[in-house]
């Protein structure tokens, strides 16, 4: 019960990464561009995770707490603000059960352990990675290279995960694979056919997973990948150039492959 109420109260948080992060890299790399050309970037107000207070994106109006409670705020007001009958986004209800849904699914995989707690970190940054990449096809580094690093931490930490040997090799087997993947796309074709946020993403995962497990995730993301866009093509909705972000199913192919192997684990242990 406590694993679900604290789940909806960081999957509101995660909310508010999916929404501000994306923004922020902007106006940061927005104010670099201007320095570089010797021009006064203009006086903006503060924008963080923190600040300002969430506000209908439509007209502005601050959301009152009552207002803010996660999952049943959205039902009562119908998924519309409360001052302008505007629509609210269906994903942030939807991201805040997915982080009520995670906290239960590690505990009774993994227990109230602190293997637990570091893998529903990995799978909270992975979604928002995913959404992130979804929404605006950015994959930032203030996600992804945090992520490499603590899964090597954790593997050096806790014994319930890959080696660190197991978890640098899945790192680095990660990373190139998809970038061997990207320059013979490129060579084929003159094209890019993903970006530099899919490598370290795959690296991450890697380092979270060992390499035995980094060849089932890609495929997995390839196929899911694959599959979405035949049907998009299918439906009209894109053609062969549209961009399609790989993060998300890199992200789901990683969540499959991690609860998987450890109930096939756990199985192995009972017989």
């Amino acid at each position: 019960m406590f694993a679900a109420l604290g789940g909806l109260c960081l999957g509101s948080f995660l909310n508010v990464v999916i929404d501000r992060l994306p923004v922020m890299l902007q106006r940061q790399w927005r104010m670099h561009a201007l320095e570089t050309l010797n021009i006064e970037p203009p006086r903006a107000s503060r924008f963080n995770l923190a600040l300002p207070r969430s506000h209908c994106p439509a007209c502005g109006t601050v959301v009152k707490a009552v207002h803010n409670v996660p999952v049943i705020s959205w039902i009562a007001l119908r998924g519309r603000c409360a001052h302008c009958d505007a629509p609210i986004p269906v994903r942030l209800p939807v991201v805040e059960l997915a982080g009520a849904l995670l906290a239960v699914a590690v505990i009774g995989v993994w227990g109230l352990h602190w293997i637990a707690l570091a893998y529903y970190v990995f799978l909270m940054v992975l979604l928002a990675s995913a959404l992130i990449d979804a929404e605006t096809t950015l994959l930032p580094d203030q996600l992804t290279l945090p992520l490499l690093w603590l899964g090597l931490l954790v593997a050096a930490a806790l014994e319930a995960t890959p080696t660190l040997f197991d978890a640098v090799a899945g790192a680095v087997f990660g990373y190139l694979s998809l970038w061997l993947v990207y320059w013979a796309f490129r060579i084929a074709t003159r094209r890019e056919g993903m970006g530099y946020g899919d490598f370290k993403l795959m690296g991450a995962i890697g380092a979270w997973l060992g390499w035995q497990t980094a060849p089932a995730v890609i495929l997995i993301a390839a196929l899911l990948g694959l599959a979405y866009a035949i049907v998009r093509l299918l439906r009209r909705t894109a053609t062969r150039g549209t961009p399609i972000p790989f993060g998300p199913f890199l992200a789901i192919a990683a969540t499959a492959v991690l609860f998987v192997t450890a109930r096939s684990a756990t199985l192995l242990v009972i017989e």
